[in-house]
């Protein structure tokens, strides 16, 4: 391969510098995105490197470089290697940053039974899938259903002489109360000790050059929703709803909480959405349907997405198999793939905005 002369060189440059991130609305060299750039016989090598493995929108990057490239004389051939740099938050007054972790996405509602945890799972498992590196904490103490959802036995860590470790599954690194506590034993603590539970699963569990750490919030404005805001940099919440308006209530109310205490919110989805029979294709809208984007264009924040209802989603919570991994071509699985990439573009904007 040789290096591409000088004038060659500013032909591409320049040429690539009518191609705009969708996201930032920017081009990708003045973002600093184009890593390398040869020439070998008239075919162009660039490698060009994103701000999130998981972006949504590198097929249309992809296709405007092609177009451009396909307008400069002499070019007959071209060469995309992808790469992804992950940028961490910046902690907020008062907050520290969490050692070996990047940046904080916590998932929550103001209601139980909407799916929050299954939505949680499932999008740190699409993310780990894009390439990122992702941690998961069960940070519903009183709750944990996580290690059921990935197939970790439910007191596998109690006789651990290390107290809590993560555990890797579907390349995901995921801790949970649940590892110390067996089967059927309850958690009756008070809100302080609640608070101290989560704040020792973000300080004390040995995170290392972890891109995006998934937190699932018990439902409520509680005290590990609040401790956790206080304390850690969450760069922002995604907000699970269901379609009913009791659900819809309960979730602006935690999109006020968390705009009190200066957390970002990326912003909702509507899972439960609608229901597809699988014998007639008849679709069934069981909860309704289209509420949680209506609530969100009210509260002036992104509608992320809405997940149908599908056998397949509760089987494979309850069998330790989450959709994304065992049924990727699903139309729950796309959808919640679809909304990893929408996360994670969100923080990357939020990040070059400063926010």
């Amino acid at each position: 391969m040789t290096s591409v002369s000088t004038t060659n060189r500013e032909q591409v440059l320049a040429a690539l510098a009518t191609v705009n991130d969708p996201e930032l609305h920017r081009d990708i060299v003045s973002l600093g995105m184009i890593k390398e750039l040869a020439i070998d016989d008239g075919t162009v090598n660039v490698t060009i490197e994103l701000t999130t493995p998981a972006c949504p929108l590198r097929d249309t990057i992809e296709a405007d470089v092609k177009a451009a490239m396909d307008r400069l004389p002499g070019i007959s051939g071209l060469e995309i290697k992808w790469g992804a740099d992950v940028k961490a938050s910046q902690p907020r007054e008062g907050q520290q940053p969490v050692e070996g972790v990047r940046n904080i996405i916590a998932v929550a509602s103001n209601k139980g039974g909407v799916g929050k945890s299954t939505v949680a799972a499932n999008l740190a498992i699409a993310l780990a899938k894009s390439g990122a590196k992702v941690g998961l904490i069960d940070a519903d103490i009183t709750g944990p259903n996580l290690p059921t959802m990935f197939g970790v036995p439910a007191g596998s860590q109690a006789q651990n002489k290390e107290g809590l470790r993560q555990i890797e599954k579907f390349g995901v690194q995921m801790v949970s109360i649940g590892f110390l506590l067996p089967k059927g034993t309850p958690v009756v603590w008070r809100g302080p000790m609640i608070g101290s539970a989560v704040r020792q699963m973000l300080r004390d569990v040995p995170w290392e050059d972890i891109d995006y750490l998934v937190i699932d919030l018990p439902p409520g404005t509680s005290d590990a929703s609040m401790s956790m805001a206080q304390d850690a940099p969450i760069a922002g919440v995604v907000i699970v709803s269901t379609p009913q308006d009791v659900s819809l209530e309960d979730a602006m109310k935690a999109v006020a909480m968390f705009e009190k205490l200066d957390v970002p919110v990326f912003g909702m989805i509507e899972n439960m959405s609608y229901f597809i029979a699988p014998d007639t294709g008849t679709r069934y809208d069981i909860f309704g349907h289209g509420g949680a984007e209506k609530a969100a264009e009210e509260l002036g924040i992104d509608f992320l997405g809405a997940i149908p209802i599908e056998p397949a989603v509760r089987e494979g919570a309850d069998s330790g198999n989450p959709i994304v991994h065992a049924h990727p071509d699903s139309d729950s699985a796309r959808a919640i793939t679809k909304i990893a990439g929408s996360v994670a573009a969100r923080l990357s904007v939020l990040q070059r905005m400063g926010i």
